[in-house]
């Protein structure tokens, strides 16, 4: 018999599972994974087309959307999740949908965070079995150390919702930010002044099933709380063509945030708001641009919430004390030299934010040689939503622009550069489709009223071309400014088409225009989701190049100027 030796493999969530190992790097598994089937959908990932159901997934960390935890909660109760989920890193949004399925659903899925070496031997078996205590293969045991029992600091308010003082749901609620915070590491909670909840996405019938479970137990919110883009444009899905099947359970997701007191903003986009937070506030906000937008640009306080935490936190008013709610966790473990292209145009901003992430997909950087392009707020919108797709991080800091740069490197940060070498090859990564297109999409994260207005001064009156859907997704605040000044009625006479309510990584067929083969975007966030989500190829480029594709149907496939 083989001897249980220890490597350092810490349980989070307890269980019992065996399978083949799959080791690979972060992924997102909103946009990344098929709720339907469990396979690997994101195409830019080395698993892509490879069934995750039943395996032991590795990964040092997820990244991407916070909707991963509604994706895993569905595949795990359909039976369709991978048997365990090991980690060499902090990770929450994965592990928060494992949480919610044990403790609402009663389904036990094992998570546990590994040291490297552990990670390493582990990666290199075929197949494990994982028990209460050891982790098993051909020829070696290694033991695992139970969870994390931290003692939290509860205030008497705290421990009166844990005991059912404010009702069921908010018990639930508090038993579920305790459990996260224990393995955060918090030996206290916070509280928060707002929330926004990613939740209401329609990513799998999971999501619902858990709003309506909390809706029926009486959840009310107890801080004001605001609401992502949801998958459906809510008045009018019936007569835009909506599968009954996929358009009444996304109704009735958001009527139930709706239900406990959340407001119907339902934008992606809600540091746009009139609500959005100031410097040093501590928020409770999901959805993974979003977050990194607040902390970064805003200065705001705020953990990439996990989808279900969100509603957990917006019940109690109370978040783990961990992670980027304190000062040293924001500080900056990497520098990228950064190189200015001389005449980038706006596409330049997603590039980079995008090449950021991958080069600190695990860790918070600071962006240095930026300053003197003198991004605006738009320009810092696409580059934080790039960001969040190929990195875990919850912000990033940019010197000379950002609030917290001036201060934000960390004693012990490496350094690396992005070049335009670096750029060129991002670039081609993300224009893999024909120059032919039948779809200009923009708005992934949700349009401002400044780039509505520079889309239609851009198309100057001219109309689109015949053949090419133009679709733009915004918030209902900014369509209504966009209704006074003028500018909704010019992107409508130049047949451009404006969506509330959703927005493009939630949006499906027939809204999405099922005759499309490849559509053009400026969004970086949308160039790599996009071709997963929608099944079709992507063209990325600046706003101007979404024009031409709009009135011509074409884009040259070609580098930029200033890439050339």
């Amino acid at each position: 018999m083989t001897a249980s030796i220890s490597l350092g493999v810490r349980s989070i969530l307890a269980g019992s599972a065996h399978g083949p190992v799959v080791a690979a790097e972060g992924l997102s598994f909103w946009g990344g994974v098929d709720p339907a089937t469990g396979c690997v959908i994101d195409v830019h990932h080395p698993l892509r087309g490879q069934c995750l159901t039943g395996s032991v997934l590795m990964m040092p960390t997820s990244r991407g959307s916070c909707t991963g935890s509604g994706v895993l909660l569905d595949l795990i109760l359909s039976g369709r999740a991978p048997a365990a989920l090991l980690f060499s890193e902090a990770e929450d949004v994965l592990t928060l949908g494992a949480l919610i399925a044990a403790e609402m659903f009663g389904k036990s899925m094992p998570v546990l965070r590994l040291s490297p070496k552990a990670f390493s031997a582990v990666a290199d078996a075929q197949s494990v079995r994982i028990g209460e205590t050891a982790i098993e293969a051909d020829g070696w045991s290694i033991s695992i150390e139970p969870p994390a029992m931290g003692e939290l600091d509860l205030t008497d308010t705290d421990c009166a919702m844990l005991e059912g003082d404010q009702g069921v749901a908010v018990s639930q609620a508090m038993r579920i930010i305790c459990a996260m915070a224990a393995q955060q590491g918090a030996t206290t909670l916070v509280d928060v002044t707002q929330g926004h909840i990613d939740g209401c996405i329609y990513a799998s019938p999971a999501n619902l099933t858990f709003a309506e479970k909390m809706a029926e137990m009486g959840a009310k919110v107890r801080v004001p709380t605001t609401m992502n883009a949801i998958s459906v444009d809510r008045s009018n899905w019936r007569a835009q063509g909506v599968p009954f099947s996929f358009g009444d359970p996304s109704a009735r997701l958001a009527d139930a945030y709706v239900r406990m007191g959340c407001r119907p903003t339902f934008t992606c986009s809600p540091y746009l708001l009139d609500s959005a937070p100031r410097m040093g506030e501590s928020i409770a906000w999901a959805e993974s641009n979003a977050v990194i937008f607040a902390n970064t640009v805003l200065g705001a306080r705020t953990a990439k919430h996990p989808d279900f935490l969100d509603l957990c936190i917006a019940l109690t008013g109370r978040a783990p004390l961990a992670g980027v709610y304190l000062d040293a966790p924001r500080k900056a473990k990497r520098v990228i030299d950064v190189e200015l292209p001389e005449g980038a145009d706006d596409a330049y901003w997603p590039l980079v934010g995008y090449l950021a992430g991958r080069a600190a997909p695990d860790r918070i950087p600071l962006l240095r040689g930026l300053a003197s392009a003198a991004p605006s707020r738009d320009d810092l919108k696409a580059l934080c939503a790039a960001f969040g797709t190929t990195s875990a991080a919850p912000m990033l800091h940019i010197e000379g622009v950002t609030p917290e740069a001036g201060s934000a490197v960390a004693d012990t940060s490496d350094h690396v550069t992005i070049t335009r070498a670096d750029m060129r090859e991002a670039w081609l990564l993300l224009n893999q489709g024909p120059e032919d297109v039948e779809l200009v999409a923009i708005g992934s994260p949700h349009a401002s009223l400044e780039e509505c207005r520079a889309f239609a001064d851009a198309l100057g009156g001219r109309e689109r071309q015949r053949d090419v859907a133009v679709i733009v997704t915004a918030g209902n605040e900014v369509i209504a400014r966009a209704r006074q000044d003028g500018t909704f009625a010019r992107l409508e006479a130049s047949g451009v088409q404006v969506l509330p309510d959703l927005c493009w990584c939630s949006i499906s067929e027939p809204v999405f225009p099922t005759r499309t083969k490849a559509l053009m975007t400026n969004s970086g966030k949308y160039a790599h989701y996009g071709p997963g989500l929608s099944g079709r190829a992507v063209r990325f480029g600046s706003l101007a190049d979404c024009v031409a594709a709009a009135l011509s149907g074409r884009v040259e496939v070609c580098l930029p100027k200033w890439l050339s």
